[in-house]
């Protein structure tokens, strides 16, 4: 026979016994039939006749002989001598007379004997040979036909003049159609084999039908015990034929949407015959499971011939595939809905049956797909294929297909695992691009930037890069993406972002410090550091909308990135302070009274610092002013308690003046950068009074000092009042106890906040107590 058996295999029943659909049956069996053949030289096997016993079941039951039931023996008398009739089969035929139209003329009693067929003879030996192939059915391959090219899909498929004139034939056909007389005499089974083959399906059933009946008859004539071999070759006949006959009419069904139109006119002699089997006891079943198999194959040969480009030639490959396979999807329904409804009655819910068919092979089409995905877009065209597209007004949302198409017959059923598997592939290699496109970031800023040497970008008065926008549009760039998939899926993509994003600061960082070390010197330097401190924040800001979806990724994302804000401030810092520091312990020496270069030195770092720090952002920037500050308020203080110099011969004067005049113009560029900590700025005029006033106004001097700066111990006083010229003796002790009245009187507290001294380590001065007088020790209490 001229193909292949049907796809998908099923058991089929006929009567109680079971045939299945072999594809081996395929050439040798159909050859049986053809060629004719010799019968097999040994016996036929118990196992090959036990095949159709069930088969014999049905044919007995129309034959009255038991040995038990003697009203059944009666009856064998009876039919002896009257005309065997058919079983009882209601017409196809819409309005039909009650009356059977298998019914045969009542004729005498004859003992029909057909010499039995050349195939016969070949299909026993063939038969015997295969052993229990013989349950299984023929099957019929289709043939294969040119593939043609797919239309765009329209609103509404209208059907040429001669497509109107095929579906008007078929409705009449289907309307008018009866299942014609059987003859009395069948044809032989070569000649049954041929009309299916040249698809004479009407022809060839009514004489199957007919050869059954023959084979009836010949059973009742005969002995239970007696069971001849051309009795078992003809029921093999006969089982191999109604094989043939269902897989010709599968061929029929499968390749209906795509043959020429007189295949429409064959379905409705495929439906009648499968409504009249389906009636008639003891027949073949499966029939109708068939047919929905056949057209389930014939889907997936339809979806099998929509074009699929390679990866190598077509970037949007699965895009354009997906395109072509929803439009041939809609285009195969259309044909359903204009010319193959009219072939099948009502009750075989065609059109029901194909959606479903290609809600199913459309399923296992993806899945194949799926295996073949590798990139981050075609897995997004793979599900907004399945969630959105496929379902939409374009494609099975189409006027077209309505009202037939209901609307919970719109979405794609497939497995919520792999719908799953898709979206895991997704996120996966979301993580993965996601890593290739920030390590892309700081390839650009290398190139762009730190090779070149740039200068950072000023954009609203702050010093500015691009890598936060960058960054921040990449992440929203897929989260919104995902978002029109689904909620879940925009939940997973971002906290696979937030993990990416997590490991690159640390990379970020890295690569930046191995370039930029080498710069520390240069103010570019600063400045990069600054434009990060500021993109790094921006970009906190923009991943704080983000909180609801994934809070606990964020706060990770959110603490790395203050830890690497923090760590670009810190260097900045410690480059300031490692840069003014041999600056600053060069104050209040031998040298500092007529050697300013230092402390103008320390005045253009500080005002270079000042010019820097305009362009960071406030938020960063209190922080940062303050901190360089304080560190200048309390190195400059610190050199006063060294005793490193000791003024004599009025100095003290002079350098009460310079300290005065210095302080100044710190606590100018200070404010100028907007600290907040003015409570610093009173120390240097204090101290600056201590040091210039008379011996005998220090204690009156000492009052605001102690009110402002509570911390301040005995050591830090006596390394001022060293400083100052006092060293030791009667005075110097009274100024140290008045300090302790000052703090015992203040409850020696303070704001802990607003301490300096506390912070500055001061000398320990053993000059001051050589050639003291035991007696006088008495009078020095602990250092408080």
């Amino acid at each position: 026979m001229d193909g292949q058996m049907a796809e998908t295999t099923k058991e089929e029943v006929d009567g109680g016994n079971e045939v299945n659909d072999p594809s081996e049956w395929d050439e040798d069996a159909t050859k049986g039939l053809k060629n004719g053949g010799e019968q097999m030289e040994s016996p036929v096997k118990e196992k090959s006749l036990g095949v159709l016993k069930s088969f014999r079941r049905s044919l007995k039951g129309f034959s009255p002989k038991t040995q038990k039931d003697k009203s059944l023996e009666n009856t064998d008398d009876q039919s002896s001598n009257s005309p065997l009739q058919p079983p009882q089969s209601p017409s196809l035929i819409r309005g039909s007379p009650s009356q059977s139209l298998l019914q045969t003329p009542k004729t005498e009693k004859t003992s029909l004997t057909r010499t039995m067929s050349d195939s016969a003879v070949e299909i026993t030996g063939t038969l015997a040979r295969r052993g229990a192939s013989i349950r299984q059915s023929l099957g019929l391959g289709t043939k294969k036909y040119k593939q043609e090219p797919l239309e765009p899909v329209t609103e509404a498929m209208t059907l040429s003049e001669e497509q109107t004139e095929v579906v008007d034939t078929v409705l009449e056909l289907s309307d008018t159609y009866t299942l014609p007389e059987i003859p009395p005499m069948p044809l032989s089974v070569m000649e049954i084999n041929k009309l299916i083959e040249t698809e004479h399906l009407e022809e060839a059933y009514v004489n199957l039908l007919s050869l059954r009946l023959e084979l009836q008859r010949e059973h009742q004539a005969l002995d239970q015990e007696d069971y001849p071999i051309e009795l078992v070759n003809k029921e093999k006949d006969l089982s191999l034929l109604y094989g043939t006959l269902k897989n010709k009419m599968s061929a029929i069904v499968r390749n209906s949407s795509t043959l020429p139109s007189h295949n429409k006119e064959l379905l409705v002699y495929v439906a009648y015959i499968i409504l009249e089997e389906e009636k008639r006891w003891g027949a073949m079943q499966g029939w109708r499971e068939a047919w929905k198999d056949a057209v389930l194959n014939g889907v997936r040969d339809s979806l099998k011939k929509v074009p699929l480009d390679s990866r190598e030639k077509n970037a949007s490959w699965l895009a354009v595939h997906l395109g072509l396979l929803g439009k041939a999807v809609v285009e195969d329904l259309q044909r359903v809905k204009t010319e193959l409804l009219s072939s099948y009655p009502a009750d075989f819910n065609v059109f029901e049956t194909y959606v479903s068919c290609h809600h199913e092979a459309v399923g296992e089409h993806l899945k194949r797909l799926l295996e073949k995905v590798t990139e981050l877009k075609d897995y997004y065209a793979l599900l907004d294929f399945i969630i959105h597209r496929y379902p939409s007004e374009k494609l099975m949302g189409s006027i077209s297909l309505r009202p037939e198409l209901k609307e919970d017959q719109r979405a794609l059923p497939v497995d919520k695992d792999f719908l799953n598997q898709i979206k895991d592939k997704y996120c996966a290699r979301l993580q993965a691009d996601m890593k290739t496109s920030l390590n892309r970031i700081i390839d650009l800023e290398n190139e762009e930037m730190w090779k070149e040497k740039r200068k950072p970008m000023i954009n609203e008065g702050i010093y500015c890069s691009h890598i936060d926008m960058d960054i921040w549009t990449n992440i929203k760039g897929h989260v919104q993406g995902s978002r029109r998939i689904d909620v879940n899926l925009e939940q997973n993509v971002v906290c696979s972002c937030l993990e990416e994003l997590k490991t690159f600061l640390k990379r970020f960082e890295s690569a930046f410090v191995e370039w930029s070390s080498p710069l520390s010197s240069s103010s570019l330097w600063a400045e990069y550091h600054i434009s990060y401190i500021n993109s790094f924040s921006a970009l906190k800001e923009h991943m704080e909308s983000y909180k609801n979806t994934c809070p606990i990724q964020l706060e990770l994302v959110q603490k790395e990135i203050d830890r690497l804000t923090t760590s670009l401030s810190q260097a900045v810092m410690k480059n300031f302070k490692t840069d003014v520091k041999p600056f600053l312990r060069r104050q209040m020496t031998g040298k500092w009274f007529s050697f300013d270069e230092d402390f103008l030195q320390l005045i253009h770092k500080t005002e270079t610092l000042s010019e820097q720090s305009k362009y960071m952002t406030p938020k960063h920037k209190q922080a940062f002013v303050n901190e360089a500050h304080f560190f200048v308020v309390k190195e400059y203080v610190s050199q006063l308690m060294k005793n490193n110099y000791s003024c004599k011969n009025r100095k003290n004067e002079t350098a009460a003046t310079k300290i005065t005049n210095q302080w100044e113009k710190l606590k100018e560029i200070f404010q100028d950068m907007n600290s907040s900590l003015d409570w610093l700025h009173p120390v240097g005029n204090q101290l600056s009074n201590i040091i210039g006033c008379k011996k005998s106004d220090v204690k009156r001097n000492l009052q605001p000092l102690v009110e402002n700066y509570p911390d301040i111990r005995k050591g830090h006083l006596s390394a001022v009042l060293y400083f100052r010229g006092i060293i030791r003796g009667r005075e110097k002790h009274a100024i140290l106890q008045k300090l302790a009245e000052l703090k015992q009187r203040t409850g020696n507290t303070g704001n802990r906040e607003q301490a300096l001294f506390s912070e500055i380590q001061a000398a320990v001065n053993t000059d001051c107590l050589a050639g003291t007088p035991f007696s006088c020790l008495s009078f020095i209490g602990p250092d408080s």
